[in-house]
């Protein structure tokens, strides 16, 4: 993947205007399809938003000459001759030249190549508030290329996203993609079609694959009609043979079932109307891996999928001939399927090869040298204004010179400001904890005819962190119900310490008002924030969840889905308690933030239960894991989210592939 900016923090940019030599035909605009009718030019200066959509091939595209540049253009390794870059090359190339750098070893390159499919030149996207979210990125993909998007909530990764899709095109710049390339999003609220059932969704991926195969046996049948041409039918059976086997169109039903149980869709009979948000992301996920696009947009994947589903798709990622972007904040995901991270950064696009490992370590090393610019700049100035006060009334000509070469010192620093992150979050400390925080006795509690919990006992130790995971469904959230007093169990005993004061952060955000600003929502009508006695500025509170200046009067109906979870967490932390409750923290959020929230929970001194599946989460900040484990059954286990993982193993319980959730069927009386 290559993105290349002008801000100076990434490589020489991949320039060059691309002509057409005669128009290619346009279709309408909507996703992969969307292409340019004339030849494409740059936007001009002050021209409204503008973006082109074109498919090129070799035969239909004709290029002007480059500037000269650096042959280690952007993008992590790519030349400006060779069109190189990380996970692509420069815009000129989609599907038309390859670049000839040798492609890195390793599990997550094993399937990349060397040809360029989809490209953007010029890309910028100004947010309806004014702020520039992208400017200026030139990115091109291999295909094969496994490539992750990190940055900020807030800082343009779904608008980016939505651009490769061609689902946004308020925005300026060129979108190039070879011809025959087909791209599936997964976007975070998918479309589904709400009259149907869940097997109908998904059959709706596979329905292509399942008219290929019904033409096949329809050339069957009329080989054996009178007259038939036997040769030509012959022919054209043997080529759609080629083309069935090489999509493996033979087990479509099996590699669906396959699919939906590994990824915990509900029965194929429900009703889509009926199923929660995170059952709706399961089936388009579903849907949409089966599809077999030539390009995968995944946008937050491992949102509402457990340990063992993630797994399974990373497993798929890593076998998926095609090109992988991904948005997701999920760090060992990251880790073990991205040869790429594309990070956004204040507008920019900043490539790097490697996995999220190897990118944090170059990260900090780019931090490094941005900080010495930074306080080199600082002297350079405070040296200007000292100059500059000493002036005299004879010397006012050079003095208004150097408030002129201070203005631009003071520009040049403001673009090596530190990327805005999450200040800190204080989660206030309620009343100390006794010796007894949670205790669970021959706890049982079952809904129509599934047992979620059956004789289930633990103890939660004061100080412990318990991650809570398991299937979709199984029952976690109805423990935190329990817990909160909100349902009642079937039998067996569920004990709250005298001295616990619990504090709930569930996964709905339902009562967050989408009309109000994000300061309302959290100042609740006050100038000050009273955390347990500490009295604190509500503007300064809000800028501890990294919400400062403008953003404070944003709207919570326009607010991202990360940005929506830290209000919700800025909004319940204000409490004081000493058992925090926090039902699926980390999907949507930032890096940063997931830093900022695992040092808030190590800091607090009180009990918390977590239901999680982001496995370096647990694995950093977990003492004991509360495992739902199928078939009604839950494991207490002392210890983080790896070290379960081989006890899991060793009792015989990792070998296979993750089915859907089973539950043991109530007696009847």
């Amino acid at each position: 993947m290559r993105a290349s900016m002008r801000t100076g923090l990434s490589r020489q940019a991949v320039r060059g205007a691309a002509a057409a030599t005669r128009p290619l035909a346009a279709t309408p605009c909507g996703g992969a399809r969307c292409v340019a009718s004339a030849p494409l030019r740059p936007p001009a200066t002050n021209a409204s938003p503008s973006l082109t959509w074109q498919r090129r091939g070799d035969s239909t595209v004709a290029m002007a000459k480059r500037k000269k540049g650096p042959k280690d253009g952007g993008g992590g390794g790519g030349s400006a001759s060779s069109g190189g870059g990380g996970g692509g090359g420069g815009p000129k190339d989609a599907g038309e030249r390859t670049n000839q750098k040798q492609v890195k070893s390793g599990g997550a390159y094993k399937e990349e190549t060397r040809k360029i499919i989809l490209s953007l030149d010029k890309i910028r996207k100004v947010a309806p508030n004014g702020k520039e979210l992208l400017k200026n990125i030139n990115l091109g993909m291999y295909l094969g290329a496994k490539i992750g998007i990190l940055g900020a909530n807030g800082s343009g990764k779904s608008s980016l996203m939505n651009i490769l899709s061609g689902r946004d095109t308020n925005c300026e710049g060129n979108v190039f993609l070879a011809p025959g390339i087909k791209i599936g999003y997964l976007e975070q609220e998918p479309d589904l079609n709400d009259g149907a059932t869940v097997g109908e969704n998904v059959e709706a991926g596979v329905k292509a694959v399942k008219d290929k195969v019904a033409e096949f046996e329809s050339i069957s049948m009329a080989m054996a009609e009178e007259g038939a041409d036997i040769d030509k039918l012959a022919r054209k059976m043997d080529a759609m043979q080629t083309e069935l086997d090489a999509i493996n169109a033979w087990e479509i039903d099996r590699s669906m079932e396959q699919a939906m149980d590994a990824l915990r869709c509900p029965p194929a009979d429900a009703l889509v109307a009926n199923l929660s948000g995170g059952e709706r992301r399961r089936v388009a996920l579903a849907r949409l891996l089966l599809s077999s696009p030539d390009i995968l947009l995944l946008d937050e994947p491992t949102n509402h999928l457990d340990a063992l589903s993630v797994a399974w798709l990373e497993q798929f990622l890593a076998n998926f001939r095609g090109t992988v972007v991904a948005v997701t904040h999920d760090r060992y995901f990251l880790d073990n399927v991205a040869g790429w991270i594309l990070e956004l950064d204040r507008g920019s696009g900043i490539p790097f090869e490697g996995n999220y490992s190897e990118w944090l370590s170059s990260k900090a090393k780019r931090m490094a040298v941005e900080d010495r610019q930074q306080t080199s700049l600082n002297k350079t100035i405070e040296r200007e204004l000292e100059f500059i006060s000493q002036q005299k009334k004879g010397q006012q000509k050079k003095g208004k010179a150097r408030e002129r070469q201070l203005d631009d010192l003071i520009a040049k620093a403001s673009q090596h400001v530190k990327a805005s992150n999450v200040d800190s979050i204080t989660i206030p400390i309620g009343p100390r904890l006794g010796n007894i925080v949670v205790e669970a006795s021959g706890l049982t509690k079952s809904f129509d005819d599934r047992m979620l919990l059956d004789n289930v006992s633990f103890s939660v130790p004061p100080g412990a962190v318990v991650g809570i995971i398991g299937g979709n469904g199984a029952g976690k959230s109805t423990l935190f119900r329990m817990i909160m007093g909100e349902m009642a169990p079937d039998r067996g005993e569920l004990r709250l310490g005298d001295t616990v004061v619990p504090m709930y952060v569930d996964q709905s955000r339902e009562a967050l008002d989408p009309n109000k600003t994000l300061f309302e929502e959290i100042a609740d009508g006050s100038d000050e924030v009273d955390l347990n006695g500490r009295k604190v500025s509500a503007r300064s509170y809000c800028s501890w969840y990294n919400f400062k200046g403008n953003d404070q009067s944003k709207t919570v109906g326009n607010l991202s889905g990360g940005e929506r979870n830290r209000l919700h967490l800025a909004k319940t932390l204000k409490q004081s308690g000493n058992l925090l409750l926090l039902d699926e923290p980390t999907n949507d959020l930032d890096v940063d933030t997931l830093r900022c929230l695992e040092e808030a929970i190590d800091n607090f001194a009180g009990s918390v239960l977590i239901v999680s599946h982001d496995r370096w989460f647990l694995d950093r900040i977990a003492t004991h894991i509360l495992a739902y484990e199928g078939d009604s059954q839950v494991t207490w286990f002392e210890g983080g989210y790896s070290d379960y993982e081989r006890d899991r193993q060793s009792r015989g319980l990792g070998a296979a592939a993750p089915t859907r959730v089973k539950f043991r069927k109530l007696a009847n009386v």
